[in-house]
């Protein structure tokens, strides 16, 4: 082994160049990783390649890494000169063993800017560097910066395209960045299974789609969709149950505010004396609302519920099946109170379409006379769809042709709650459950007091 500055210097310098000559020759690498190895056994380079899995021999680190460090803070205190080619060998090498390391990533963030390092060859390098190191806060920093001067670079192009119109150009550059989107899904998905509640992961997740698929539903849901499996291995996983909570508010969000423009910009009042009772007519309400984007904004409601109901049964599901996890518990809080807030707005917003809407002469219940209308007369018996009871502002809803279904209702979470009570043996079960239950009492039934 050697042992002198000299030999040592000889040593480091070949194993930077045997690391560079590794990536150059076998371009797809997906891993890297230490192999235990306390001293050099064999004359031949510590560098391992097999099946484009990269490791490296753990006696030769406490020589490398100190070494390339120092080459560059001397390099920094510009004590010292290196070309690009260099910088480039010397950072990676040095982000491999230590991607916490600030200093390199900004020589390469130096070394992108000025047009002598690739974007894609930089987020290439990080992505390797969390297979060995999956929570680096740093190296998650650098591939955002490294995303966002991709983006600009779009930018630019965009702005070009839209002067000289280039529908080639422009379809290239979206499909480049679905490509991106769908590639920062994996290196995170990788990263969160290499380490548990991997928080740095998922938030770097939520930050992709917040800059890269802004608006993008299709995108949102497929995420729903695919991280349903991931989240059904990991239970006690606090983060990627985090990550479904924010995609429901952001569906959630999206779906209500095109249900507003479209509602807003849809309904007009039809006279009740030019209605039709034949079933072809143009103003079928028996209130006098003609709604022509009804059907969309009851699609969009029905696409809510389907996101709150098949929710809440993943959590039913998870729960029975394993006892004893409080993120579980968690997170069917945040489902319901995120639906019970939704009905709220619902039945305000349709409250106030309702009064809105109310033509000259049609009276309150309380103040009707004489031979005026009464439109609230006919609904003071609770209606019955299904044998599901309705209550008032349901029954508005199904004379406008939208029914918010009634199943997650807060005496079904009292029957669910009761049922694992009943059944469970499990203490810690027991006491996530009467929790959960004081909490349904306290907060939710105080809320919809309130209404």
């Amino acid at each position: 082994m050697a042992e002198s500055k000299e030999e040592v210097e000889v040593l480091v310098q070949r194993v930077v160049k045997d690391i560079s000559i590794a990536f150059k020759r076998h371009p797809n690498i997906e891993e890297i990783g230490l192999i235990q190895c306390p001293e050099a056994r064999y004359n031949r380079s510590p560098i391992v390649l097999v099946e484009n899995k990269l490791g490296v021999e753990s006696w030769c680190v406490k020589f490398l890494l100190p070494y390339v460090h120092n080459k560059l803070l001397l390099y920094r205190q510009r004590k010292h000169w290196l070309d690009r080619e260099a910088l480039v060998d010397i950072t990676c090498t040095l982000l491999l063993l230590n991607p916490d390391f600030t200093t390199a990533w900004n020589v390469r963030k130096e070394l992108l800017e000025c047009g002598a390092l690739n974007p894609e060859r930089d987020l290439y390098l990080s992505k390797l560097a969390l297979t060995k190191f999956p929570k680096s806060p740093e190296t998650w920093i650098h591939r955002r910066w490294v995303l966002q001067h991709i983006l600009r670079q779009f930018s630019a192009v965009a702005h070009k395209t839209q002067q000289q119109p280039d529908a080639e150009r422009t379809q290239v550059l979206g499909s480049h960045l679905d490509q991106l989107i769908h590639q920062e899904m994996k290196v995170c998905s990788d990263a969160a299974c290499r380490y548990p509640s991997n928080y740095n992961a998922w938030s770097h997740r939520i930050w992709v789609l917040q800059h890269m698929a802004k608006g993008n539903i299709k995108v949102f849901r497929d995420e729903l969709t695919s991280v349903h499996p991931w989240v059904s291995m990991h239970v006690s996983d606090h983060s990627g149950f985090h990550y479904r909570q924010f995609l429901l508010k952001e569906l959630l969000n999206t779906e209500l505010s095109q249900s507003l423009s479209s509602d807003s910009a849809s309904t007009i009042f039809c006279p009740p004396q030019h209605q039709s009772n034949t079933v072809h007519s143009t103003c079928p309400q028996a209130n006098g609302e003609l709604s022509l984007g009804n059907a969309a904004c009851g699609d969009r409601i029905t696409t809510v519920f389907k996101l709150f109901h098949q929710e809440t049964e993943l959590c039913s599901d998870l729960i029975q099946s394993f006892p004893g996890h409080e993120t579980l518990w968690s997170h069917r809080r945040h489902v319901y109170y995120l639906w019970h807030h939704w009905r709220q707005d619902q039945d305000l917003c349709s409250d106030g379409k309702e009064n809105e809407l109310k033509p000259t002469g049609i009276n309150e219940p309380s103040g009707s006379q004489g031979k005026s209308v009464d439109r609230h007369k006919h609904v003071s018996v609770p209606m019955e769809v299904d044998r599901v009871s309705l209550p008032d502002h349901d029954s508005k809803r199904l004379r406008r042709g939208i029914l918010l279904p009634n199943l997650l209702t807060l005496q079904n979470e009292h029957t669910f709650v009761n049922s694992i009570l009943n059944s469970c043996c499990n203490a810690e079960q027991n006491n996530y459950a009467v929790a959960y239950k004081k909490w349904l009492d306290t907060v939710i039934s105080a809320q919809s007091l309130d209404i």
